[in-house]
């Protein structure tokens, strides 16, 4: 269960300083930058570094990929190291449709059973046994968000294809449509 700070929210696949300064004005709590050649938003290195250091300082920064060896050349670019392969990093956010091990300690856990598909499939119980800062993610919408929250209360969302125009070009308005979906599901009482 969450305490009163304002709920932690991701928009991931970013590819623009607009975008950036996009998420910035709507209160987003961090942007992630895809790492992995696999993606249709991916961000080669040169430039996935310029847009860690356009967002240092305003925003907190995740670089995402499959494996540390895909985003190795910028992992000291970024605030946070989003991976779905468990790497031991003090600054790891590990993402997974299982459960980590105890022994698996990370700053964020990201369930996200889609694997950056963005299809939505239901959260299953067992998160909310899970200790820290766990962030769900795998098709979230504004249209869907509200109701995920409201049910399983987690520290925060990820939001990436469902606020795009094609990959990798984000819709501000529909990023403002998901972040007031989720502040009025994560204002206390509601």
């Amino acid at each position: 269960m969450r305490g009163q700070e304002p709920m932690f929210v991701k928009v991931c696949g970013l590819t623009t300083e607009e975008q950036i300064d996009w998420a910035v004005e709507l209160g987003y709590s961090a942007i992630g930058v895809v790492g992995t050649a696999k993606s249709k938003r991916y961000v080669e290195p040169a430039r996935a570094r310029e847009l860690a250091a356009y967002a240092r300082g305003r925003i907190r920064s995740f670089v995402v990929a499959f494996d540390r060896t895909e985003v190795a050349e910028v992992i000291g670019d970024f605030d946070v190291i989003q991976l779905y392969n468990w790497t031991d990093l003090p600054n790891l956010a590990y993402c997974s449709a299982v459960a980590p091990a105890p022994e698996q300690v990370c700053e964020y856990f990201f369930y996200d059973a889609s694997t950056g598909s963005g299809v939505f499939a239901e959260f299953p119980d067992w998160l909310e046994k899970i200790p820290g800062q766990v962030v769900l993610a795998g098709g979230l919408s504004p249209d869907n968000v509200a109701e995920v929250i409201t049910t399983h209360r987690p520290f925060g969302v990820d939001v990436s294809s469902s606020v795009e125009t094609a990959p990798g070009i984000k819709s501000f308005d529909a990023m403002s449509r998901f972040k007031q979906a989720v502040d009025s599901a994560a204002e206390p009482g509601a």
